[in-house]
């Protein structure tokens, strides 16, 4: 990569309005609680992982799909207020814009429904529109949000143009087809969609391995383990090695998958190995749940700098 090049992120996905209740706990079916305080963000897995590696420095464009109400504005308006490529985004007449609504217990934990509006309306075709500008990119990043067969031609294009393409399957599908998606360079599971993708325990990081590798052997070049307060897991046909957590406390857990993603993906075509940038992505999604939100809790260059001098502070201090 030359020096005069500023390496170029492509994020096809989903983008979303999320409307945030926190509660005390979960309501039972057919019980009405009342709530401590409600937020209106921005979300949509696809989005958030273009703005965590927008916030970062990385050059991002977005190709994704919004409704014409009045969430479609908003959206377009915020991603590139975080310095992401819009030019791509298109509008869908008759359709809604993306929703999710999103339940947060005090302990960070969350529920999620999500109505895919127009990201479901995303297709093969849209990649080939913006075949040229997406050529010169070095990475593509892919979620479950859009249409499974846009995700599968996005692939199917990486692999014919030479651009590496990640998968984070979520939401998981158990027919996600094993011959479509080995062509990923990186395929970016937490445990959950790892069971249902692998059909295998992992319940322990042994069993964890084993799934991970269950998926090496079907042609899968990388399975990257997001592992939530044990840090992840690096699986290739030669070996596994665990990534390290940092212990924060936690404030709110949604969005951090896709804080390890976009991080991820930044620092990797910025020039780190894989494991150096995944060391740096641990620590970008340990430092997101710290605050509420998604993209609103994703820091940027300089505030990741910061909290990771602090970790490192911290570390020494035997904290």
């Amino acid at each position: 990569m030359s020096a005069s090049h500023k390496p170029r992120i492509a994020v096809i996905g989903s983008n979303n309005t999320d409307l945030v209740t926190y509660v005390t706990r979960m309501p039972a079916r057919g019980e009405t609680l009342e709530a401590p305080s409600f937020e209106m963000n921005h979300g949509g897995k696809g989005a958030n992982q273009a703005v965590a590696a927008a916030k970062l420095g990385a050059s991002v464009r977005m190709l994704t799909k919004v409704g014409d109400d009045m969430f479609a504005d908003r959206t377009i308006s915020n991603l590139a207020g975080c310095g992401v490529d819009v030019r791509h985004i298109s509008r869908v007449a008759g359709r809604s814009s993306g929703v999710a609504t999103i339940m947060v217990e005090p302990s960070g934990e969350n529920a999620i429904l999500i109505v895919k509006g127009a990201n479901a309306d995303l297709s093969p075709a849209d990649i080939e529109r913006v075949a040229e500008d997406l050529k010169t990119c070095d990475l593509i990043l892919l979620q479950l949000e859009i249409p499974i067969e846009t995700v599968y031609a996005a692939i199917a294009f990486g692999k014919k143009h030479g651009v590496k393409t990640l998968l984070n399957p979520a939401p998981a599908l158990p027919d996600l087809d094993p011959e479509q998606i080995r062509d990923v360079a990186f395929l970016v599971p937490n445990e959950t969609e790892l069971a249902i993708l692998s059909g295998l325990p992992v319940a322990s990081e042994a069993e964890i391995e084993m799934a991970a590798r269950s998926l090496i052997a079907k042609g899968i070049e990388t399975v990257i383990v997001t592992m939530g307060a044990r840090g992840a897991m690096l699986v290739t046909a030669r070996d596994a090695r665990r990534i390290a957590p940092v212990r924060v406390t936690p404030v709110d857990t949604t969005g951090a998958g896709d804080a390890f993603v976009g991080s991820f993906a930044r620092y990797y075509v910025s020039g780190d190995s894989v494991e150096a940038a995944l060391h740096k992505a641990v620590r970008y999604a340990a430092d997101s749940i710290t605050r509420r939100g998604a993209q609103k809790s994703y820091a940027t260059e300089a505030e990741f700098e910061m909290f990771c001098r602090n970790a490192g502070a911290a570390r020494a201090d035997g904290a």
